[in-house]
């Protein structure tokens, strides 16, 4: 699995119009489902994402998490996370999971999530055309694969 994590002040997504997924402060998680991920890479993301240490504690150093922050967690399918720019200049998506495989794992990375931060997490419509706005705080951005772990 591959993450696109944004520190946001705001985030929101909508889908013709209608907002389906909002929170304040906190995280947007652009999430890409691999074909070879697995339910481990799930967990193995959940737990990295929901402990890393991005936010200001009082002293102006990164050093609390969402967790601590109380912060809102929203996610969001992105399935181009995973497309492969080897050859040529268009895209290859032939290493996205198909939906039959994607949706499951997405749909359990949710739950660990929510499990993990202790309270409800935000999210898009798989597959759906969305539209995602955001407020960057920092920014602060990273990406992190759960194939490298790095």
């Amino acid at each position: 699995m591959r993450a696109v994590i944004q520190r946001v002040t705001e985030a929101r997504v909508t889908v013709t119009g209608e907002t389906i997924g909002e929170i304040g402060p906190g995280l947007l998680v652009l999430l890409g489902v691999h074909q070879a991920d697995t339910e481990e890479d799930a967990r193995w993301l959940v737990e990295k994402i929901v402990a890393l240490r991005i936010f200001e504690d009082d002293a102006g150093k990164m050093n609390r998490s969402v967790a601590e922050t109380g912060g809102g967690i929203l996610v969001v399918s992105q399935f181009t996370l995973c497309a492969s720019t080897r050859k040529g200049t268009r895209p290859s998506f032939n290493d996205a999971a198909r939906p039959d495989r994607a949706i499951p794992l997405y749909e359990f990375f949710l739950a660990q999530t929510a499990t993990l931060l202790g309270r409800p997490v935000q999210t898009g419509r798989f597959g759906a055309m969305m539209d995602v706005a955001l407020h960057n705080d920092g920014p602060v951005t990273l990406v992190i694969d759960s194939r490298l772990r790095e």
